[in-house]
């Protein structure tokens, strides 16, 4: 709780993976993946309750087995491949109404810390916006991105008078990572989205923003981890 406000935490996590087949409860330096998600988001000073959204048995028991509280079985409807984001989200809170911010926890952001989770929240609280979201600085600018005309000619993505040639002289960007999703429940209901023109933008190191899509996203990750707790011994 924070302000007197009730914080609902939401982990979806759904069977029919298809970058990594069962990456939810495939072992990532250790534990299964989801398990850092919901590790992290029950050392959270502000979040009430932690759930986890699933169809999927096997992803449940492993939720339940790592504390995270687990009150329905998500419709399969709601876990098929074409099954808009937010869809799990607004099912949660419809069976778990009593709650005043929801926390979006994607289980694909194993390397985000509780840190980042209570500050996003703090920022919506604290700054009087109804919704944030965590962000990084993409490795690639979008001012040096192009698209492709006709025989493969290049026009840029932006318009610009003239290309920077060194990153320093490029306008500061950031890119969705993922990681953390904090909204009021009301606002959410009427805006249908954590994004819109009235969110604020948490913004996370690209070493805590990676996002679990591919194999390679997996061995790299697992690389991050192992790594960090050599460091650390």
């Amino acid at each position: 709780m924070i302000h007197n406000k009730k914080v609902l935490a939401i982990i979806p996590a759904r069977g029919g993976s298809k970058g990594v087949p069962r990456k939810n409860v495939r072992e990532l330096a250790g534990k299964p993946l989801i398990a850092w998600t919901i590790e992290a988001g029950k050392k959270s000073t502000y979040i009430d309750e932690l759930i986890v959204s699933s169809e999927d048995a096997e992803i449940i028991g492993v939720a339940e087995q790592y504390g995270a509280h687990v009150p329905f079985v998500r419709p399969k409807h709601l876990a098929a491949d074409g099954t808009p984001g937010l869809d799990p989200v607004f099912h949660a809170l419809t069976e778990l109404p009593d709650y005043d911010y929801v926390v979006l926890l994607q289980p694909t952001s194993p390397l985000r810390l509780t840190e980042d989770i209570d500050r996003c929240i703090e920022q919506v609280l604290n700054s009087g916006v109804p919704a944030a979201v965590s962000v990084t600085e993409p490795e690639k600018s979008p001012y040096w991105m192009y698209t492709l005309q006709e025989n493969r000619l290049m026009k840029p993505l932006i318009a610009q008078e003239e290309v920077p040639v060194r990153r320093q002289d490029l306008p500061p960007v950031y890119a969705l990572n993922g990681a953390v999703y904090v909204a009021e429940v009301e606002w959410l209901w009427k805006s249908k989205s954590f994004v819109t023109e009235e969110t604020s933008a948490f913004i996370m190191p690209k070493s805590r923003s990676y996002d679990i899509d591919t194999e390679d996203d997996f061995l790299l990750c697992e690389w991050m981890i192992n790594k960090e707790n050599v460091l650390a011994n």
